[in-house]
């Protein structure tokens, strides 16, 4: 019986997988589709029909293409984190209460901000294994950028952990039945979304990766395979956090149509702010995270907590 479940969950955990990576695969595809056409030209519309083999096509030119071997790299470290920071961004999505093997994971908020800790390391080694100055400094930049809204995130979080006072993320649906959380605490819904973006290096906080400067950040080394598996961990990382978002704000987790329209909803809008925001300064930056955002989440966490004790 045990070895029957133990299958079943290995059976589960593949289909998840498959999903999570098809779903990656055609973000892509609406991203360059919505980019093309808030910038007046078509995007992607060759392959198939309207481009839909796009992302596929996408897959087979990158993982074909020839890996460099960097001569005074440090060739494991350099090599495996691109690999360590996908699974990572796989790994988080153990915490969806996954309806196939009726798994529910109690401490899954606790789950998901270690694995986010942990991914910071992924970025550091990535910048400083290829030995290039040019990659070590984004790598820092990237660091200090992640850490520092990781804070904003969790403080945010912890407004609505009060609000419940729970870690598994199947009892946000129970308790926004009749009214969402989003009505209730707007500006720290805004303050969440775009600590996410800051999180996921997204435009307007996209410095971990200038893509319009001279170079790429802490990636700047890695070509085919390697920059293929940082690129999925971070379209893998948005899905995931506009799911996030809409558990936390928009009605919880449920298994309807709804639902899978407004986790579409909340990655287009990731989108749409890289199509229209130009990019922050870099000074400007920090002083958003800890002149602003900070003292809006703790003054609504000190703000629930005493509605909470009222209430109780």
């Amino acid at each position: 019986m045990m070895m029957i479940d133990v299958i079943n969950i290995m059976i589960g955990g593949l289909f998840l997988l498959i999903g999570v990576l098809i779903g990656v695969a055609f973000l892509t595809l609406l991203e360059r589709k919505v980019l093309g056409y808030i910038q007046i030209r078509k995007g992607p519309n060759k392959l198939g029909i309207m481009g839909i083999l796009q992302p596929f096509s996408d897959a087979i030119k990158l993982f074909s293409k020839e890996q460099v071997y960097l001569n005074y790299s440090n060739y494991f470290s350099y090599y495996f984190s691109p690999i360590i920071s996908f699974m990572l961004s796989l790994i988080i999505w153990m915490v969806i209460p996954y309806l196939f093997n009726m798994i529910m994971f109690n401490l899954g908020l606790l789950f998901f901000l270690s694995c986010t800790s942990v991914g910071v390391y992924t970025l550091l080694i990535a910048g400083w294994s290829s030995n290039s100055n040019y990659s070590l400094l984004g790598g820092l930049r990237a660091v200090a950028q992640t850490i520092s809204y990781e804070v904003s995130l969790s403080l945010i979080l912890m407004s609505s952990i009060i609000m419940i006072m729970d870690l598994n993320l199947i009892k946000f649906s129970e308790y926004q039945f009749l009214n969402w959380f989003i009505f209730m605490m707007i500006p720290l819904s805004l303050c969440l979304f775009s600590s996410m973006l800051a999180e996921t290096n997204r435009t307007p906080f996209d410095f971990a990766e200038g893509e319009s400067e001279l170079v790429s950040g802490f990636n700047i080394e890695y070509s085919s395979g390697g920059f293929a598996l940082i690129f999925l961990a971070e379209y893998s990382s948005i899905l995931f956090m506009s799911m996030l978002f809409i558990i936390f704000n928009m009605g919880g987790y449920e298994l309807n149509l709804l639902f899978y329209l407004k986790l579409v909803f909340i990655s287009f809008f990731f989108i749409w702010v890289r199509g229209t925001l130009p990019r922050y300064r870099y000074d400007k930056l920090m002083y958003l995270c800890w002149k602003s955002y900070l003292p809006i989440s703790l003054n609504y966490l000190l703000f629930f907590l005493g509605l909470k004790m009222l209430l109780n």
